[in-house]
């Protein structure tokens, strides 16, 4: 456990979010990306040994593993959020599907491999490749991994009536399905992600008729879910896509972004609108700006920073940072040196600049790393 004062953090971690929503200010605020997987992935930190199967076939045991993982969290990642006990109830509890829930709702099998997250296998080949129209569109609540969501939402949801942990109780439990992790990343994992490259090539057509059913149906399902929970539409999307970095900047224009622009016009309002890309994804982030009025980048790894900042102009959000990789294998010297270089590349300039881990914490990666980060951006990265 972090030896802080929780109390003088969190007023410092107030003033800094309120000076940048303000737009003015004080420094560079900073999140960390973590989820289970890095407690469950980290053998110091899960000494039960449980593994992604059980963790995730069972709504009991995913509720307690999130709330021992958050408490965790509270008390030990430094970063620009509220530490210590919460005061009123523990939030963020969820129904976890990892990356699976857009493929598995389709139909693809979901596997477990030792060491590692749940993943989805390919199910659409050459010789089956146009299965998905045939069956016509998937239930929003009663086909493939989404049945299980319903299931796991109304247990943990009922659960968090009464459940407390450390004698706080549990906030709003979420359902998955809520969003997608993108119409052109739901195809790669349907068909492959060389195949559906492929098919750029030699069946466009297809590919063509594929998204629209994608991103048809994922729209059936997020209004679905919204509904079930009386969520109205957003102003601003915060979107993914991450198998978009795969495509060239003619490839995007022709066979994604209609389908992202008719998922902002049904599920959002105006914007601006954020959009998340992991990986090199750098090429389309203009387009995406100028095109779907998408004003706040959450970056992967590779970034040049000083090229994005010159590309966006001052007044697009951008959120980045030393790449996981990294911060798995440095030292903390290292880190806040790796941290100073990034805050000098110029993306400070606006004002608009988050900083995190590229992308998403990795297992293993130390606690010293992310507590040297902090300490640099409070150093380096002041206005």
């Amino acid at each position: 456990m972090l030896q802080i004062d929780f109390k003088q953090h969190n007023q410092e971690v107030k003033e800094v979010w309120d000076a940048y929503f303000a737009g003015n200010p004080i420094r560079v605020p900073m999140f960390i990306g973590i989820n289970v997987r890095y407690y469950l992935l980290s053998p110091w930190l899960n000494p039960r040994k449980i593994d992604f199967q059980q963790y995730s076939e069972a709504p009991d045991l995913m509720m307690d593993t999130q709330l021992e993982f958050l408490c965790y969290v509270y008390h030990n990642i430094h970063q620009d959020a509220e530490m210590g006990m919460p005061k009123e109830a523990w939030n963020s509890v969820k129904v976890d599907l990892q990356n699976c829930y857009d493929a598995g709702w389709f139909g693809c099998p979901v596997r477990y491999h030792d060491g590692q997250v749940s993943d989805t296998e390919p199910i659409l080949n050459d010789d089956n490749k146009r299965m998905l129209f045939d069956r016509g569109m998937p239930d929003p609540f009663r086909d493939g991994i989404m049945a299980k969501n319903l299931q796991f939402y109304e247990r943990m949801k009922e659960r968090a009536k009464t459940h407390t942990f450390h004698g706080i109780p549990i906030g709003e439990v979420y359902p998955a399905g809520l969003g997608s992790d993108g119409v052109f990343t739901a195809a790669a994992n349907l068909r492959g992600a060389m195949e559906i490259c492929m098919d750029i090539y030699e069946d466009p057509d297809y590919v063509h008729e594929l998204l629209d059913y994608l991103t048809e149906a994922i729209i059936l399902r997020i209004k679905a879910w919204r509904g079930l929970l009386g969520e109205p539409a957003p102003e601003s999307l915060n979107f993914a896509d991450d198998s978009s970095q795969l495509l060239s900047c003619e490839a995007y224009r022709e066979f994604v972004l209609p389908r992202h622009k008719r998922m902002i016009k049904e599920l959002a309002g105006k914007g601006p609108h954020y959009v998340h890309l992991c990986g090199d994804a750098a090429h389309l982030f203009k387009i995406m700006r100028d095109e779907l009025n998408v004003m706040g980048f959450d970056t992967g790894f590779p970034i040049d920073f000083a090229k994005v900042r010159r590309e966006l102009g001052p007044e697009v959000q951008i959120k980045g940072g030393p790449s996981i990789h990294f911060l798995t294998g440095a030292t903390p010297e290292e880190v806040k040196d790796e941290v100073k270089r990034i805050l000098a590349t110029g993306i400070m300039e606006g004002g608009k600049f988050i900083l995190r881990e590229g992308n998403n914490l990795a297992p293993g990666a130390p606690e010293n790393n992310i507590a040297a980060m902090y300490d640099a951006v409070r150093e380096f990265g002041k206005y």
